[in-house]
């Protein structure tokens, strides 16, 4: 096959050669003897087609590749399809547009991978085979830089946030209604679920084991930042709305053996230590902290809702028994706070419906580029948000990397495999 014979004359015998130029000689009687595919047939082969029958390519690594190899053969023959499309085009960006607008080029460029066989600082690892792309680029795919500055200064919003609700908590203490003049409010579920004392600690360890999965994702994922910067975004929005809410209505106990009752704290600066300890025992009773009056939706809800939403949405869709896991202590989790009746049923509800619809929000509008940029409304109602995300280009693809350096000798043995999110 010459290097300089048009794509749009290649024989079946040509599309072979190039397979196997490619690195994909096993397709080669695929594509050439069972299905005859010559060059002008090759030029419109979407990723789609790949994938379903009657080709269907099971190795996603090979469709993606295959898909961009299509793609940029499709750039060398722009006279080709401007005639056959009929695109009107502008000089040689014609067929860039068209390309541009297929289905495989879109689909390439937001289909969120994740990927193992990199290390955080973008190097591949020399195992991969690449294309010969020499001619013509594929389309650019979008950074994500990580700009940490942003994250340092969410971290001290969420911080500066749960600081202030644990002076709020201290502050509501001093205002917990009395327990004979107000008893506790009638609810269906609390009125009709067996008290467990010890069932607050279970949902708190049911927090714990998620954010130690959190963890884990976190540091392996190769935009950290951004999921973090996110995570304290708004977890700090929603503790901030918890903290207003709970300042402003206080509501009576839900029951009676949890031992709840007024207490004055007197002057500012033992308010000001108590709060410390409730903030860096982060609420827990595991670590010793016991709050009261603070019934304005459940922060242990939030907490364990948050987590659950971030690590199913930062990790690959087919990690299925990983998600499942997660929603299962989601679930348990926000149960085991009701059975100990240290919330109404409508605390643990509101919370998980205002955690679960800013999370969706959030990021709905993230991943929406048109809407975020060319509405101001976004800077007015949202203005952290619209710091944080504006120089996000896209959907933040799951890559996971190596966090630290890995010696040449032992790249073989890290796990190399990309996998459709």
């Amino acid at each position: 096959m010459s290097s300089r014979k048009s794509v749009t004359k290649w024989t079946c015998e040509d599309v072979g050669v190039w397979l196997q130029n490619n690195g994909f000689q096993e397709y080669k009687d695929l594509f050439c003897v069972s299905h005859k595919i010559d060059g002008p047939a090759l030029l419109y082969i979407t990723e789609e087609d790949l994938k379903n029958p009657p080709l269907n390519l099971t190795v996603l690594g090979d469709v993606k590749r295959l898909t961009i190899g299509i793609t940029v053969l499709r750039n060398q023959t722009q006279g080709y399809l401007k005639h056959s499309l009929g695109a009107q085009a502008h000089g040689n960006q014609g067929l860039y547009d068209v390309v541009e607008r297929s289905p495989s080029a879109k689909s390439s460029r937001h289909r969120r991978t994740s990927r193992v066989s990199q290390n955080c600082n973008g190097h591949h690892s020399p195992r991969r085979k690449q294309l010969h792309m020499d001619v013509v680029r594929p389309p650019v795919q979008p950074t994500f830089e990580p700009e940490i500055h942003k994250t340092v200064i969410s971290y001290i919003y969420v911080t500066i946030v749960l600081f202030l609700t644990a002076f709020v908590m201290v502050e509501v203490h001093d205002r917990v209604p009395d327990s004979d003049k107000y008893p506790p409010l009638p609810d269906i579920i609390l009125d009709n679920l067996p008290y467990m004392p010890w069932a607050f600690m279970a949902s708190e360890l049911c927090g714990v084991i998620l954010a130690i999965i959190l963890l884990a994702v976190i540091i392996f994922h190769k935009h950290k930042f951004i999921v973090l910067r996110r995570l304290f975004a708004i977890l700090g929005t929603v503790f901030l709305l918890r903290c207003v809410t709970m300042f402003m209505t206080s509501l009576s106990v839900p029951d009676h053996r949890l031992g709840c009752a007024g207490k004055m704290y007197g002057d500012w600066n033992i308010k000001l230590w108590r709060a410390l300890e409730i903030f860096s025992g982060f609420g827990m009773t595991l670590t010793g902290v016991r709050t009261c009056g603070d019934y304005m939706f459940s922060g242990h809800t939030i907490v364990i809702t948050t987590l659950n939403h971030f690590i199913t949405e930062y990790t690959p869709r087919n990690f299925h028994l990983l998600h499942t896991l997660s929603w299962i202590l989601n679930i348990f989790g926000t149960f085991f706070v009701l059975a100990a009746h240290e919330h109404y049923s409508i605390d643990v509800i509101i919370a998980f419906y205002i955690t679960s619809r800013l999370f969706l929000y959030y990021h709905t509008l993230a991943n929406t580029r048109a809407v975020r940029h060319s509405d101001d409304r976004t800077k007015v109602w949202f203005p952290m948000f619209a710091y944080f995300e504006s120089n996000i280009d896209g959907v933040v693809p799951n890559e996971f990397c190596w966090p630290f350096p890995v010696p040449g000798s032992l790249e073989d043995f890290l796990p190399s495999y990309d996998k459709d999110d």
